[in-house]
């Protein structure tokens, strides 16, 4: 892999950032009926998949460390893995988009697809690699059924 930050580390630096941005910019506030409701889903929706796939990768018996996709033992292609190759990351995504939704700035977007196009770069290609490398044609017809974020 080229770079080893965790994932949980790099969402981690966008939050403060959108944080940082809704705190100092002066403009780009919003505010809408059921702001409230849309985030509780949000967290509810990420939480939901987020917590299928750990256990969908723990029913299987492979690795859930992002840092190190050459040691999986076998390739999830099932249940949420068939409608998204990294669920695990649209969960952080969501989480970012509610989180900027509570601050309430329109340009913490811009962070979160900076999230998006961040882990596209240095950790989902670089893992998809590793795992071609692994599993071959299998994850190659893989790649081309199930879209990389949603």
């Amino acid at each position: 892999m080229e770079l080893k930050i965790p994932p949980a580390v790099v969402f981690l630096i966008f939050a403060g950032l959108m944080y940082l941005l809704a705190t100092f910019l002066p403009f780009g506030y919003f505010d809408f009926f059921g702001r409230y409701y849309l985030i509780y889903g949000l967290l509810v929706f990420a939480g939901l998949v987020a917590g299928v796939a750990l256990f969908q990768f723990l029913r299987q018996r492979t690795t859930i460390d992002p840092t190190k996709p050459s040691k999986a033992s076998k390739l999830v292609y099932g249940g949420i893995f068939a409608y998204s190759r990294n669920p695990m990351y649209l969960a952080l995504l969501i989480l970012l988009l509610a989180l900027g939704i509570w601050l309430g700035n329109a340009f913490n977007t811009l962070l979160a697809a900076g999230f998006v196009a961040y882990m596209n770069r240095f950790q989902i290609i670089p893992e998809e690699m590793a795992l071609l490398e692994l599993f071959g044609k299998e994850y190659k017809q893989y790649c081309l059924n199930v879209r990389r974020w949603f």
